[in-house]
């Protein structure tokens, strides 16, 4: 891990233009690219660190630094992508977004049954009309000020225990896939602050939390009792997009 993280910040660093980060270019320079000692003064790390780095040695990068070198580096989305995941470090800044939220609500729009996109904390970040009209007190509720997350309405609405016809297995199971998609970043943002809430507001939560259980996204039948539109059920799929792989878009399908 450390070798080829050392390798891909050498090369983006030499292939970095002094001019492009403000500094002058002069005429003594051995390569077109940054030195070591002026990538470390604007990430504000010590030369020495971001020798051992380059070398390949057993350092640590916190993400707060990776994402200093990928902004001073000018690196590309999928170029900061793969530098966190060579440091095997979670990307929290909105700049990791690949696809803005126009293209998202796009996707959906084009959709014909009930479709939504998730966030990496399981917040809704578009969805269609059908997913409006299916989703009583959750995503009909408009944009509002607080995140439409699917795991507080699961928990904290009365709504969503009317709505889902096997509330206590759906619920358990979302618990079990949320924290399988957190892994080992459970403790780190945005997850820690959302599972802490979560924890305090609601008893439920908390027991399924602490049973360690893991499941995958696989979808499946999915069973509605609708105020309006009565029974109804779904084969639900779920797909991340390859453009954006911390989102999840998720389809109802006619069942």
């Amino acid at each position: 891990m450390h070798k080829p993280l050392g390798e891909f910040i050498r090369l983006h660093r030499e292939q970095t233009k002094p001019q492009d980060v403000g500094l002058r270019a002069d005429g003594r320079r051995r390569t077109p690219g940054l030195r070591r000692e002026e990538l470390a003064q604007l990430c504000d790390v010590s030369p020495t660190w971001l020798t051992w780095l380059e070398q390949g040695r057993p350092v640590s990068a916190s993400a707060k630094v990776l994402g200093r070198l990928a902004d001073v580096m000018h690196l590309t989305v999928a170029e900061r992508t793969y530098l966190f995941r060579l440091a095997d470090k979670l990307d929290t800044s909105e700049a990791n977004h690949d696809s803005p939220s126009a293209n998202f609500a796009a996707i959906v729009k084009a959709i014909r049954t009930p479709a939504y996109i998730l966030d990496r904390q399981w917040d809704a970040i578009a969805w269609n009309r059908p997913a409006t009209d299916l989703f009583s007190g959750w995503l009909d509720q408009g944009k509002s000020a607080a995140p439409a997350n699917l795991l507080r309405f699961m928990f904290d609405s009365s709504s969503a225990r009317s709505l889902i016809a096997d509330w206590p297995e759906r619920a358990q199971r979302l618990v079990a896939e949320f924290r399988a998609d957190c892994g080992k970043y459970a403790d780190d943002e945005p997850y820690a602050s959302l599972i802490a809430e979560l924890r305090r507001d609601s008893e439920e939560f908390k027991t399924m939390w602490n049973a360690h259980h893991v499941l995958g996204r696989d979808g499946g039948s999915r069973r509605f009792r609708h105020p309006t539109q009565g029974a109804l059920t779904f084969e639900q799929v779920t797909l991340n997009l390859a453009a954006a792989r911390e989102v999840k878009l998720v389809m109802l399908l006619p069942s």
